[in-house]
């Protein structure tokens, strides 16, 4: 039994005051901001809609169910969305007081092991039906249909660091990884695709855009779709499937001796601009090239800028009308940001924590991940709005709102949730509050 009196003594304060410290202070939570989260899922229906799809693969008895889907799915994602990646991590929020709360229990939630069995059961049939949960969501978040939709393309690693299955080494990255490949529209995530290292990084790009389309077309026959990517997407036959059904499209291409020297003119007057001025020059211009393999010549923008380093060239493929310089630097290079969605993906919300060693547990990690980032997400679209956190990011966004420290008391009416009395920003939290209950 531990003994609360242990660290008395021990830690000096100020005036010659000693801390008395013990682990004597109740249901104390470290996420009280959690309430937030859970009660705009329960409005929007993101893990209930979710859970349905896993409870239809979910091969368990029923007389010997302790733990619903909807209710681990629930804790695995919170938690993410928390900051607890581990399965490990667990073993002791499943006694947290204000997790049983927000999941609507007032029993110890699942373990470690129960959480694992259930990634363990995965499919790609189930993997499959989330991704498309994933785009119906998507879809229902629009009242009135969209003018236009940008699809960003972009792979990245994921290094691992074991025996699992679908791990290769990759050149590039110089590590043992996977490959996943997304897709965002805007800040909105619609495929988080797991892929192993020894592939194409375009690999599939060309059947999950085809799929989109279809779909998005389906519901919104006169959307405008723009595919945008890097040089790594620059496939001359999904151009042409582009081109076939009407997808605009705006891809870097890599550059080669033939494109230098079919842009060496401009490249000499950006060189002489700099001479002249000593300041950083950047000009654009057009040409029109084919490589071998193509079929026809496409117009390429190619942007020349010489500055104290010297030259830096780089090149764009596209079939949108419009004015170089506008289309480069004011459509292609805001694919950028996209990046900063993966950084909130891998960096925030962990998904890249892909240690399991069934290649489909993997993949529902990725998708688990994914459902913690499409809930911030719609918390900083639906609720953040005028606020000062309008636009953070998703680590912001945990540890100024969500981790908040908690007391909770409970009897059979009420659960009490005492917010820390030096949490810097109640009225934001207030007005917060007040957004999500205005949802429909």
């Amino acid at each position: 039994m531990t003994n609360c009196n242990a660290l008395s003594g021990i830690f000096q304060g100020s005036k010659g005051r000693k801390f008395d410290v013990n682990f004597s202070g109740g249901h104390i939570s470290s996420d009280g901001g959690l309430l937030l989260l859970a009660e705009l899922d329960k409005r929007v229906g993101i893990t209930a809609g979710i859970s349905k799809i896993l409870k239809s693969f979910d091969t368990r008895q029923a007389g010997k169910i302790t733990h619903s889907t909807l209710a681990m799915l629930r804790q695995r994602v919170y938690a993410i969305a928390a900051g607890h990646e581990d399965l490990n991590d667990h073993n002791h929020l499943n006694s947290d007081k204000l997790y049983q709360a927000v999941i609507g229990t007032d029993e110890a939630l699942a373990g470690a092991s129960t959480l694992s069995r259930l990634e363990n059961r995965s499919t790609r049939e189930l993997c499959v039906d989330i991704t498309k949960y994933f785009i119906e969501t998507f879809i229902a978040s629009f009242d009135d249909p969209p003018k236009e939709l940008i699809l960003d393309f972009d792979a990245t690693d994921d290094a691992v660091h074991g025996m699992q299955e679908g791990r290769f080494f990759h050149g590039y990255y110089d590590n043992y990884c996977f490959l996943p490949l997304y897709v965002f529209c805007g800040h909105q995530l619609l495929v988080p695709y797991l892929r192993p290292a020894n592939m194409d990084g375009a690999r599939h790009a060309w059947a999950i855009l085809a799929l989109l389309v279809k779909r998005f077309r389906q519901e919104w026959p006169d959307v405008r779709i723009i595919f945008r990517g890097d040089s790594g997407f620059c496939r001359h036959r999904m151009f042409s499937w582009c081109d076939k059904n009407s997808i605009d499209y705006i891809v870097g291409i890599s550059k080669n001796k033939r494109l230098e020297k079919m842009s060496s003119n401009i490249a000499k007057k950006a060189k002489r601009k700099f001479n002249r001025t000593g300041k950083k020059a950047k000009l654009f211009c057009d040409i029109y090239y084919a490589a071998g393999t193509w079929s026809k010549k496409r117009r390429v923008i190619c942007k020349s800028e010489y500055n104290s380093l010297g030259p830096n060239l780089r090149y764009v493929v596209t079939n949108i009308k419009g004015s170089a310089r506008k289309l480069y630097s004011g459509l292609y290079c805001q694919r950028g940001d996209m990046e900063n969605r993966i950084k909130e993906q891998q960096l925030d919300l962990f998904a890249d924590r892909t240690s399991c060693h069934k290649w489909w547990a993997n993949q529902f990690r990725l998708l688990l991940s994914s459902i913690a980032y499409i809930l911030l997400e719609r918390l900083r679209t639906l609720a953040l709005k005028n606020t000062q956190f309008a636009k953070a990011q998703c680590g912001t966004i945990r540890l100024k709102l969500l981790k908040i420290g908690a007391v909770i008391r409970r009897n059979t009416r009420k659960v009490y949730v005492s917010l820390s009395s030096a949490f810097p920003y109640q009225n934001a939290f207030i007005k917060i509050s007040n957004n999500i209950c205005a949802l429909k």
